[in-house]
């Protein structure tokens, strides 16, 4: 079904892992989409084929989530390129551990200003081309309501800090019928957190489903919430973590 046919939409930081599988899975739903990436030239051109590929128009924009100017920049070049814009789903993020104690300040500041200042120049900046029915989807973390492992816990916290904005702008942008949601991941097989790695089957072992989720998990609930059958939840978090516990 193409519930999104004549959306634009833009997903930050997909060139790979979640973000990528969100950009395909709301152009399989009639979505263009536009996608940012920092490095990863030839990973985000193959997405904008799979795009394509599905009689979409895809579009891959090089920008910086730590770069202020650079969001606002690609955020007009993916309403010019797509011809305005409905959808921004937040997903460039960065991950750095460790133990508070020991943490650099440098990683401290590159989280918050990638996983929190990020979503929220990217929603400023797309906010006066969203009309009614348009959608703001953040992702976060499963690890924003449990922490699993300490030297997450920086992480983690950027991850909460997305709660309050989800619900903040979702009071906000109600009454111009704009819907703002937040989709938090569990254990997600990507290159970051690979389904075998090291900590793989401990991580599976707080999971009564048993397994890891795949990216295309994520990209259905995110699919989900921009769709019309959507409409009427805004501010509130969707877990796709197969009901894992601590």
């Amino acid at each position: 079904m193409q519930e999104l046919a004549g959306k634009r939409a833009l997903v930050t930081g997909a060139s790979r892992g979640i973000g990528a599988a969100i950009a395909i899975g709301l152009a399989e739903k009639g979505a263009d989409v536009a996608i940012t990436y920092e490095r990863a030239t030839e990973r985000a051109a193959a997405v904008v084929a799979r795009i394509e590929a599905l009689g979409r128009r895809g579009v891959a924009i090089q920008a910086d989530s730590a770069d202020a100017g650079a969001i606002e920049r690609s955020v007009g070049e993916a309403a010019a390129a797509l011809g305005g814009l409905d959808i921004l789903v937040n997903n460039a993020a960065i991950a750095r551990y460790s133990d508070i104690a020991s943490f650099p300040v440098e990683d401290i500041d590159a989280l918050l200003t990638v996983n929190v200042r990020g979503p929220i120049l990217a929603a400023k900046a797309a906010i006066p081309h969203l009309g009614a029915g348009g959608r703001i989807i953040n992702i976060g973390s499963a690890g924003a309501d449990r922490i699993v492992g300490a030297p997450g816990t920086v992480y983690y916290m950027t991850k909460s800090a997305l709660q309050s904005f989800t619900r903040g702008l979702a009071q906000e942008l109600g009454p111009r019928d704009i819907t703002v949601n937040l989709v938090q991941p569990g254990s997600t097989n990507t290159d970051m957190n690979p389904e075998d790695g090291e900590t793989a089957d401990y991580q599976r072992s707080l999971v009564p489903l048993g397994r890891y989720g795949q990216p295309e998990d994520v990209a259905a609930a995110v699919a989900f919430l921009a769709s019309p059958a959507a409409r009427q939840i805004t501010g509130t978090s969707l877990t796709v973590d197969g009901g894992a516990l601590t």
